[in-house]
């Protein structure tokens, strides 16, 4: 399934699913409540976004399972058809700390939208996932804060592993409900603690699923020692299992964790930052709200191909964002979207040519001076 650059461990792959193929390393936008924010479908599609995340969290709280099945399933409720990943909701409803408590048997929470009483069991989750109908569903695990101590974690590990194979045996006992298949993801916890994370990912293969995630990074910690946390994980995840790296990141993050085997990633950051007015471009990132740009009848990115840096001047987005238009967030939106998946794209032309870790070196060289 892979081709790895002889010279890293950073891997070209392909992914099969019913609503399309995926070519790694690729990014997810993030579609939470089944929106890309301030960007419509058409648009992903035309920036060739290959697949997208969603929430099942919060789609499970609203519009809820009972409308999504009316509907058909999430793709068809938000007129998507190419592959969609949903995350189980695990990181929403632990960050819920005050409002939600963990038992064995899973967990139970309060909604942040009227504070109606939920449980989440490993076995809810995967039968919200199938209503939900998405190529990929991750299973329910517990985020873990940093920092945390080792006695903690150990528990924290422990709890997940087993929700791990009880989401496996729901995922099994259960049939996909709109004929398309779906494949089941597990999820790697440990904290900062390298022999923990070994050992749960040792429980996961020795479980079995369809791929292996990475999660409770990117949470505060260093980034090396992220970096470090990613390495023990990808030495013994299964080579012919594609790797997702959960919650990263910044372009930096991004192209150091494919050097180190990561195949699939999602991150807010490219629309978050955007409605605050920072763009992503080959050249670093700018603030569009700064002076600098008033007169600028520079487009954003040249090498980028998108509605905003294509059409529009950066004197005229920032014009947008002081004015307080929302055409400002749509064009910064769609720039940073399209940033990112074309980082993706040149990062897979780049394994496949061998020419990898030179041509990462080179690109932050440049975005990190210029930037």
């Amino acid at each position: 399934m892979e081709s790895e650059c002889s010279e890293t461990n950073a891997r070209a792959g392909v992914l099969n699913t019913d609503h399309g193929t995926i070519e790694t390393p690729v990014f997810m936008p993030v579609g939470t409540q089944g929106s890309v924010k301030a960007i419509q479908q058409r648009e992903l599609l035309e920036f060739d976004a290959r697949i997208i995340l969603g929430n099942t969290y919060h789609l499970y709280l609203r519009p809820g399972n009972e409308v999504i099945q009316h509907f058909g399933g999430l793709h068809k409720f938000m007129n998507w058809n190419r592959p969609i990943l949903t995350d189980s909701g695990g990181y929403q409803v632990f960050s819920l700390k005050d409002i939600r408590k963990i038992s064995d048997e899973g967990v139970e929470f309060r909604s942040h939208i009227d504070g109606s009483r939920h449980f989440f069991s490993p076995a809810k989750v995967i039968e919200t996932q199938r209503i939900l109908g998405s190529d990929i569903v991750m299973v329910l695990d517990e985020c873990i804060p940093y920092p945390s101590e080792r006695e903690y974690v150990s528990r924290s590990v422990k709890l997940s592993l087993d929700w791990a194979g009880l989401s496996a045996l729901a995922f099994d006992s259960s049939e996909e409900l709109y004929g398309l298949k779906q494949f089941l993801f597990g999820i790697g916890q440990g904290g900062m603690y390298a022999d923990l994370r070994r050992d749960y990912i040792r429980g996961m293969i020795d479980i079995g699923f369809d791929g292996y995630a990475i999660g409770g990074l990117s949470v505060g910690e260093p980034a090396g020692m992220m970096y470090d946390m990613v390495e023990v994980s990808t030495d013994i995840m299964p080579k012919d299992k594609p790797r997702y790296l959960m919650g990263v990141g910044t372009p930096e993050n991004i192209l150091e964790a494919i050097e180190r085997g990561i195949d699939m990633f999602d991150c807010v950051l490219p629309t978050r930052n955007a409605r605050n007015g920072q763009l992503f471009t080959t050249n670093g990132k700018i603030n569009i709200r700064n002076s600098q740009y008033k007169f600028s009848d520079n487009c954003i990115d040249p090498a980028i191909d998108s509605y905003a840096s294509g059409n529009f001047s950066l004197g005229y987005l920032r014009h947008l964002f002081i004015s307080g238009e929302i055409l400002g967030i749509q064009l910064a939106s769609q720039h940073n979207i399209a940033f990112y998946l074309w980082l993706m794209r040149t990062a897979r032309e780049k394994i496949l040519s061998g020419e990898y870790r030179r041509w990462k070196l080179n690109f932050l060289d440049n975005y990190n001076s210029i930037g």
